[in-house]
């Protein structure tokens, strides 16, 4: 459900950035979008907001080490993707325009979900995190996915529905659609606040 524009607690909210990376953001990357790039200002107003109120931001990066799916069973990114955002590549890094180095935290993922085989979720409750605003991309892919494994952990996801990155419009809509209907909630820029 769309949430109210009710504010929330910065001492119980995290803002999640997803995978706002060279490799899917900038125009050289092995994933470029240019809906990847264009999200890198409604991110950076999410993250500014939090920064002002005090909430933690957290951001994820998603890295591949070379060989990471050498005699995979099933699963195997590259052959669905291509080599992407490979470890220690400029296109794993961070992209340009968002204050990284003010991040309280940076989780390092090898698959679409944040918090598998991470430490994204011990971190969350070390810190007294209940509730989750999400942004970055792919909408219908990492940020979907993480925002599903949050709300199968009892958190509560609020996705930023004007501030993700997609391929196809499309995609972005699915996954508003599907978080709201399924799993959390949805907000935009215009209502989201910091109490």
């Amino acid at each position: 459900m769309e949430t109210d524009a009710t504010a929330f607690d910065p001492d119980r909210t995290a803002v999640v950035v997803v995978d706002m990376q060279n490799g899917f953001c900038h125009p050289d990357g092995s994933l470029y979008a240019p809906p990847s790039e264009a999200a890198i200002e409604p991110v950076r107003t999410v993250v500014d907001r939090a920064a002002d109120a005090g909430a933690p931001v957290v951001y994820t990066r998603d890295v591949h080490p070379p060989g990471q799916f050498d005699g995979a069973h099933y699963y195997d990114e590259f052959d669905r993707w291509g080599e992407h955002v490979v470890e220690g590549s400029r296109d794993a890094e961070l992209v340009d325009g968002l204050p990284t180095e003010e991040a309280a935290h940076v989780v390092e993922k090898h698959t679409y979900d944040a918090f598998y085989r991470t430490d994204l979720e011990g971190w969350l409750e070390a810190h007294g995190v209940d509730d989750l605003v999400i942004c970055g991309t792919l909408a219908n892919v990492c940020v979907l996915h993480t925002a599903g494994s949050a709300g199968l952990r009892d958190y509560r996801p609020v996705v930023v529905a004007d501030a993700l990155g997609f391929i196809d419009e499309d995609h972005r809509e699915y996954a508003v659609e599907h978080v709201d209907w399924l799993f959390g909630e949805t907000t935009t820029l215009a209502d989201l606040a910091f109490a």
